[in-house]
């Protein structure tokens, strides 16, 4: 009979950090949580450094400026300072949270453009700047002004590297080591041979199950991604009233828990653009595996269509299975397990192992039992192909006697 319809139905199925949010229904299992604070902790790590270093370089500017009258800076007014510089840059660290830099692939890497690009900033001799203007300000009293001066630009500087560094290391952190093209032109880092081109997973494959199997099977390789819009449908479908739409986002749930368990299987969130809600699943999905230069994996026949129109790679597990399907020739002699009757009151009903139905005529009191069957006739169906034998005979074959067609 048929195999492998799509699980959501019509495509409706549908972030770099590590995999790690699994819910069940409403509730966070004590694993998941684990792992997502695991999986947080070098971001939260680079925060809680750049505003430590924010903090002490507003208190040192304002320890600097001791014992100069009018011009020293409250102990408070350096901690705020600080506190909302770096505020301001956290600010804007969680509003690009969204975009990664291609390119950037380790966290070193991150930091010295950050460094350097702070270090083409302070070429722009802004301190003089702020001397002459706070000399300006206070002609009669220029050497506290200098003094003032010099303590603004001291401040300055550790905030512009500290900002710009700590922007580039998460920029650095959030990107995939194979997943982006290196941001100058004509110029792309080669994948590791061994992992392979990355597989984007959609909805309908995750719920389909098979994909763990088929990875320990060897027949594919490359890092799994599941974008969040994916994963937060899966959740979705996992908390719904509908007991079928519930089993499938839990059985999604537990198929991604059984990957991400596995040592030999990589598995990512990839975070979608904020704002692109709105947009058909289909295109989301062809949008984002031309952005990580994956390869689409999916049992849905109208996205693997749509995919392939637009010229997006894309794998079907349907091809897979139909690829490896064995052919059944007349005349083939089969050993099947007869499991119920059939349409008519005589036939029998058994089926391989990728699911296909065999009919067998005359063996409706064979039903219960293993038996040779000879197949006599195919029928190719839009459910998919059907197979018509009868009773292996050998006598019967010996005498010379053709079998009839057994189709109804």
């Amino acid at each position: 009979m048929a195999r492998g319809q799509s699980l959501t139905g019509g495509g409706e199925g549908e972030s770099p950090e590590r995999f790690s949010l699994l819910l069940r229904g409403n509730s966070l299992s004590v694993t998941a949580a684990v792992r997502n604070f695991l999986a947080s902790t070098s971001v939260n790590v680079a925060r809680i450094t750049y505003l430590l270093v924010c903090e002490l370089a507003g208190i040192g500017v304002s320890m600097s400026t001791k014992g100069m009258g009018e011009f020293e800076i409250p102990l408070a007014m350096g901690v705020l300072a600080g506190l909302a510089v770096a505020g301001i840059i956290l600010f804007c660290e969680t509003c690009i949270r969204t975009f990664t830099l291609r390119g950037l692939t380790n966290t070193s890497f991150g930091i010295l453009v950050g460094l350097f690009c702070a270090w083409l900033i302070t070429r722009l001799n802004y301190q003089e700047a702020v001397e002459r203007i706070l000399v300006g300000l206070n002609p009669e009293h220029e050497a506290e002004a200098l003094d003032l001066a010099n303590s603004i630009n001291l401040g300055l500087n550790v905030f512009l590297f500290a900002s710009l560094a700590f922007l580039g290391a998460v920029l650095a952190m959030r990107s995939g080591r194979d997943d982006f093209a290196f941001i100058i032109p004509y110029v792309r880092f080669r994948q590791d041979a061994a992992s392979g081109q990355p597989l984007l997973l959609d909805a309908d494959v995750v719920m389909d199950g098979r994909v763990p199997r088929i990875l320990a099977s060897g027949f594919l390789n490359g890092r799994l991604i599941v974008p969040r819009f994916v994963l937060d449908e899966l959740k979705v479908l996992a908390a719904s009233p509908s007991l079928g739409k519930r089993q499938r986002g839990q059985r999604g749930l537990d198929s991604l828990e059984e990957m991400q368990d596995d040592s030999n299987i990589q598995v990512s969130v990839h975070e979608a653009t904020e704002g692109a809600g709105a947009e058909e699943m289909g295109a989301r999905l062809i949008q984002t595996a031309r952005l990580l230069g994956a390869r689409i994996l999916t049992t849905d026949e109208n996205l693997t269509k749509l995919a392939r129109l637009q010229n997006a790679e894309v794998l079907n597990i349907d091809d897979l299975g139909d690829a490896l399907t064995p052919a059944v020739v007349v005349g083939e002699k089969i050993h099947l397990a007869l499991v119920r009757g059939g349409k008519d009151e005589h036939q029998a009903v058994g089926y391989l192992s990728d699911g296909t139905m065999i009919v067998v005529n005359q063996a409706v009191s064979k039903i219960g039992t293993t038996q040779d069957v000879l197949v006599i006739s195919t029928l190719q169906t839009a459910a998919g192909q059907m197979i018509f034998a009868e009773l292996y005979d050998p006598e019967e074959l010996g005498a010379g006697t053709v079998p009839g067609p057994g189709a109804p």
